[in-house]
């Protein structure tokens, strides 16, 4: 059998607890209605957390994801964190969190950070490791989200990071495992843009103090807003669709034969537009308005219901597409189902 990785299972964590297009409406302030919440941004409700941090969504999702694989704890070899650097503890390794959590007890871990490209530009990352270091069969990839936590919903600027959301992902990769084969993944980064966009107060740069402690927990904000957005309006679509092309030709794939793309919350006519781009349908996705954006979650969380629902199955072409602020690009694509 060739060398080869695939997805033995995925799991996500949502909180049951959730802020509507109307308590988003009234937190602007008026300023967005519910109906342009609801149509134009694409959120009929999303999960939020008080309780819970992303460390312990990254465990809650792994621990899932173990359970639906049916795989010990004991066989993963290493776990590489998607989760945000917005955790319950700077300065700690999330990774290890979820290890000590799952008594993962043979494995190392290390936090990897690629903003809401993390999850697929993980996939990448581990897939190339399990092909080519032979001490390694097995990693989970798991991480927590909650960045909604610093918007400002009175700030216009970030109306498009509104949809920000929390909850927990992960998946879990195998060397030679048989099936949903893991295949080509493509990444570009516009590094032109990355300090455009970011939490402007609790860093070295701008830290908190007594003055700005209150304003700190809200400054998820665009800091460039005008060479982001018209930089995004040149490049965006172009990237995504490169990032698609490229991952289809290194997996010897036409990228006609896409099935299902498992695609991040973006507002509805953008998603729309991009499924008409690739020759889908709406059947052919499924558009995130009870979850918002989880972030790096969105893949793995789209991929999980796309089973439930039977929109992916054995034989099934899946792409998984993303983008971050930063920023970045990417997309992977996965073969469902045996060889």
């Amino acid at each position: 059998m060739e060398k080869h990785v695939g997805i033995a299972g995925v799991g996500t964590y949502i909180p049951q607890t959730f802020m509507t297009a109307k308590e988003i409406s009234d937190a602007t302030k008026g300023i967005w209605s519910e109906d342009a919440v609801i149509n134009k941004l694409g959120i009929v409700k999303k999960p939020v957390t008080d309780t819970v941090g992303t460390q312990e969504m990254g465990y809650l999702a792994a621990k899932a994801c173990m359970e639906n694989a049916g795989i010990c704890p004991t066989e993963i070899d290493v776990i590489l964190c998607m989760g945000e650097e917005y955790k319950e503890y700077p300065l700690t390794t999330s990774a290890l969190y979820v290890q000590d959590r799952l008594g993962a007890v043979n494995a190392w871990g290390i936090d990897v950070q690629n903003r809401c490209c993390t999850a697929v530009s993980a996939i990448k990352m581990a897939k190339d490791m399990l092909m080519a270091d032979e001490d390694i069969d097995t990693i989970l990839i798991a991480g927590g989200y909650r960045n909604g936590d610093f918007i400002d919903y009175t700030d216009s600027n970030v109306s498009f990071m509104f949809n920000l959301s929390a909850g927990g992902g992960a998946i879990l990769l195998r060397k030679n495992l048989g099936k949903n084969l893991v295949l080509g993944s493509h990444i570009i980064a516009d590094a032109s843009l990355n300090r455009t966009a970011g939490v402007e107060i609790g860093g070295q740069a701008n830290p908190i103090n007594a003055e700005n402690f209150q304003e700190a927990q809200k400054s998820l904000r665009l800091m460039d807003a005008e060479t982001m957005k018209s930089r995004l309006n040149a490049v965006s679509m172009d990237n995504w669709h490169a990032c698609i092309n490229r991952a289809f030709e290194k997996s010897g794939l036409p990228r006609s034969a896409m099935d299902y793309l498992a695609i991040l919350h973006i507002k509805p006519s953008g998603h729309r537009g991009m499924l008409a781009d690739l020759g889908l349908t709406e059947e052919q996705s499924i558009y995130l308005q009870d979850y918002g954006h989880i972030g790096q979650v969105d893949q793995i969380l789209s991929l999980e219901l796309a089973l439930k629902q039977g929109k992916v199955k054995d034989g099934s072409v899946v792409c998984m597409l993303s983008a971050g602020i930063g920023y970045v690009w990417a997309a992977s694509v996965i073969q469902w189902g045996g060889m």
